[in-house]
């Protein structure tokens, strides 16, 4: 049999569920929590709208924002009710559905953020 990378314990009777990176429990995950601590962005917020592999549907595009996981998912909602419309926070982006650039600009400016048009 093969010696894989990935192997490891998955499950303890003992302490639970195991963090398959550091082997610890997930409770007491060490490389989890340094990865929250650490924020996505490079501070430069830039927004801009995309058509790529959505079937021709537009989406507004933010990112380079320098926040943790909770602080983006809050921005997010606020943008998203800002444009009366859906969307989405992944991977540090947040998405908003529709062509709505000029609203989340003035939103973002609103908030203290200093957002760069970006693309066409």
């Amino acid at each position: 049999m093969k010696n894989s990378s990935k192997g490891g314990l998955v499950y303890s009777t003992e302490t639970g569920r195991m963090c398959p990176d550091c082997g610890q429990p997930v409770a007491a995950c060490t490389c989890k929590a340094s990865a929250k601590l650490a924020p996505v962005g490079d501070g430069v917020v830039r927004v801009s709208r995309q058509t790529k592999g959505r079937g021709g549907k537009c989406v507004t595009v933010v990112k380079g924002l320098a926040l943790d996981g909770e602080a983006l998912a809050a921005l997010g909602k606020q943008l998203r009710a800002a444009c009366g419309s859906g969307g989405t926070v992944k991977d540090g982006l947040i998405e908003v559905q529709g062509d709505h650039c000029d609203v989340v600009m003035a939103a973002l400016s609103k908030l203290g953020h200093q957002p760069k048009r970006a693309g066409t």
